[in-house]
């Protein structure tokens, strides 16, 4: 008789991230806005995901100006229902994307989201804190 599969382990997670993930994946501590601490998404509501995703530079919606460098991030919270957001805003469309920001500070974007893809939002670990 062999021994039983051992189940699908999520993808492994950088150092620092790993007390974030916990055994399903999944977000451990609830997501929150960095700037004013509003909460984005509650424990258990994201799975962990890696994918490289250009984001414009951070910045509060008042503050914004043209001109600015984007930043490469590849650790993200996959988010499959809008629904599941406690607090998020979105951007106008840029090109097929919209970007996610804070509804109650707009510091952002913390996220992107493809508008061809409508079950897939992504919020960047950098990007938000977590409590």
């Amino acid at each position: 008789m062999e021994p039983a599969a051992a189940p699908p382990s999520p993808p492994p997670a950088a150092p620092g991230s790993a007390e974030l993930v916990c055994a399903q994946g999944r977000n451990r501590k609830a997501v929150l806005c960095q700037r004013c601490g509003s909460r984005v998404l509650l424990p258990g509501a994201a799975t962990f995901a890696r994918r490289e995703l250009l984001l414009p530079a951070m910045r509060k919606k008042a503050a914004a100006g043209g001109g600015e460098a984007g930043e490469l991030l590849r650790e993200h919270w996959l988010v499959q229902d809008m629904f599941s957001f406690e607090n998020v805003g979105f951007t106008r469309d840029v090109g097929k994307v919209k970007f996610l920001v804070c509804a109650d500070c707009e510091a952002g974007p913390i996220g992107w989201h493809c508008l061809d893809d409508k079950d897939s939002f992504y919020v960047a670990l950098e990007r938000v804190a977590h409590e």
